[in-house]
């Protein structure tokens, strides 16, 4: 590894760091998740009365003919498709959302929202008086219309008046229609206001890195997707005054949100973490204004959606709605979706073992940067044979910097070298270093897929939990990041055979394995087990391009050039590049010679 590849391992990794600074220890999981009780109902329309209420007399004088809705027992209708078992109370609300295909981390069945961990409201103004129209209890009906569910709940207070909920499960998917309509009451301002408290369980092995993952996202009418910062456990806030298309609460995994097929006239959302509580990764609250215009008219119309986090299926929800899953920056967000996730998908249709298409989609990875990596070697080859005259340069140039560099970049210009040669084809390569980083930790397809020791490629692989915690390290030893950073450690030694470069940028190659080492320890084990094969890979094919690499001719080649240039045969023709380094190098000797006269 010569000084200028050197110089790029190191700007990697500063950015490396920057953008994972966020990442502390993870405390240990904990060892056994809270109870997730239900109550045993049947499929469709089976009825079980949860609670009772009774408003006094004031009650039923302050909310006129909507108070006697005040008063019910909470009954609970279940419907079942082949993805989701939702539970619906009869005060017009869903009370559970079960994902039926996934489990938590701890085998119990995934609920994106149940019980008191989700809260919703429906706040309007009713006579003057404030009123939650989920607090009403309604009838409850059941219909098919072709091969939907539909379930209506229904609060009359005349022939005419009524407030109704309808809910319309398809026999498929994570989708659950809604709408809103009332007739024949009056309520007062311009909007209902919709209230989503998500207090949100820990289903993954990690809780730091589930919190990491988590966070609020939306979309307005204008196509502006933004969301609140996903890395913070400070409380973040956020007032939405632009119309919204979609409102999400996104988790690694995990999506829950809803769907205007018109749009909210603005909000506000916040999200925060306590990082004392081992249970519960982020509390998120939504409040989204419903113009009372569209309820009377009947085209107050949603769609919830509660699955997984999965390339395939956003796309087909909504417009903007694929930007639930990070994919990174561009050209990082263009290489995981027209490369990696098409490879990857292609490979998932004939092969089941998870590890084994990791190692392929390593191999595909280095054949498309095979020219990139044959190029970086014949420049370290290069470098290698030009060693012995820049170890005469730097003997006789002694602590002088300055002219040591002039007489380098001399002798690149008369060998016809770049001494940018091996570090530009890495430079290269760097978006799909960043590409990985994004893919591996957020692809639900590795989510609990086993191999070798790691028990789930999409969380980290513990082969030992340490007694204490090392800082920026945590308390677990991961195995294949240990490989990882051993296999680099060995191809960091084998490249300063070849290259001249000495002192602190020599060791700065052997720092950079071990600060990855550091970062890479709360991981997916699928990225590390990936980065492992590709040195694996990259041995191999360094071996077989040496064997294609004359280095007697490279050296023929280069010799024949400096007589040539010597000669004044050459053109002495520089690149644009080499010129402008020249310059500034003339200038900087300029101002430090101005600077010692002063």
């Amino acid at each position: 590894m010569d000084r200028n590849s050197a110089i790029g391992l190191t700007l990697i990794a500063v950015l490396l760091l920057v953008y994972f600074n966020f990442l502390a220890p993870n405390p240990a999981p904990p060892e056994a998740a809270p109870a997730q009780v239900t109550s045993p109902v049947t499929q469709t329309d089976s009825l079980a009365s949860t609670a009772n209420r009774k408003p006094d007399s004031l009650v039923f004088q302050n909310y006129g003919s909507l108070g006697s809705l005040l008063t019910g027992s909470e009954e609970l209708t279940t419907v079942e498709n082949a993805d989701l078992k939702i539970q619906l109370s009869n005060q017009g609300r869903i009370r559970e959302v079960e994902l039926k295909n996934f489990k938590t981390y701890l085998q119990t069945p995934l609920y994106l929202a149940q019980g008191d961990n989700n809260r919703f409201s429906l706040i309007g103004t009713y006579e003057g008086k404030e009123i939650d129209l989920y607090n009403l209890y309604y009838s409850a009906a059941t219909s098919k219309k072709q091969d939907t569910t539909l379930i209506t709940f229904t609060a009359r207070v005349s022939e005419s008046g009524f407030v109704k909920h309808i809910y319309s499960i398809p026999p498929s998917g994570y989708q659950i229609g809604y709408q809103i309509q009332t007739s024949g009451i009056t309520l007062g301002g311009k909007n209902l206001t919709y209230r989503w408290h998500d207090a949100i369980p820990l289903q993954e092995k990690a809780i730091a890195d589930s919190r990491t993952k988590t966070t609020i996202n939306y979309y307005d009418v204008n196509g502006d997707f933004d969301n609140l910062s996903q890395t913070s456990n400070d409380l973040e806030t956020e007032t939405l005054g632009t119309p919204l298309k979609w409102v999400s609460i996104r988790q690694k995994f995990f999506i829950s949100a809803i769907i205007a097929k018109n749009s909210f006239s603005g909000g506000d959302v916040k999200i925060f973490a306590n990082v004392n509580d081992p249970v519960t990764v982020k509390e998120a609250d939504l409040e989204l204004f419903i113009p009372l215009e569209d309820v009377s008219s009947k085209k107050a119309s949603f769609t919830y959606f509660f699955g997984p986090n999965d390339y395939e299926i956003l796309p087909d929800i909504t417009d903007g709605f694929s930007r639930n899953l990070d994919l990174g920056w561009p050209p990082m967000l263009w290489i995981n979706k027209f490369v990696i996730i098409p490879i990857f998908k292609f490979l998932e249709n004939y092969i089941v073992n998870y590890g084994l298409i990791i190692v392929l989609l390593v191999l595909f990875v280095k054949i498309i940067l095979l020219p990139l990596s044959y190029k970086s070697y014949l420049g370290m080859a290069k470098m290698k044979l030009l060693k012995p005259e820049l170890d005469l340069i730097k003997e006789k140039n002694g602590d002088n910097m300055t002219q040591n560099q002039q007489d380098q970049m001399k002798l690149y210009q008369q060998a016809g070298v770049n001494p940018f040669s091996g570090c530009i084809p890495l430079l290269l390569q760097m978006p799909i270093l960043f590409a990985m980083f994004y893919f591996f930790p957020v692809s639900i397809e590795l989510r609990q897929k086993a191999f070798l020791w790691a028990e789930d490629l999409s969380t980290y692989d513990s082969i030992v939990m340490l007694p204490f915690e090392i800082p920026f390290y945590g308390s677990h030893v991961s195995l294949f990041v240990l490989l990882m950073t051993a296999s680099t450690l060995i191809y960091t030694w084998q490249n300063n055979q070849l290259t001249s470069v000495q002192g602190p940028m020599k060791s700065m190659g052997y720092v950079m394995p071990v600060i990855f080492m550091f970062v890479l320890n709360t991981f997916s084990a699928g990225l590390s087990f990936y980065y492992f094969v590709s040195n694996l890979v990259t041995f191999a094919q360094q071996a077989i391009i040496k064997r294609f690499v004359d280095e007697d001719k490279i050296k023929a080649v280069m010799d024949d050039h400096k007589k040539k240039m010597l000669a004044g045969g050459g053109t002495g023709k520089k690149s644009s590049f080499m010129s402008k380094l020249e310059q500034a190098m003339k200038a900087s000797e300029e101002a430090r010679k101005s600077g010692k006269k002063k």
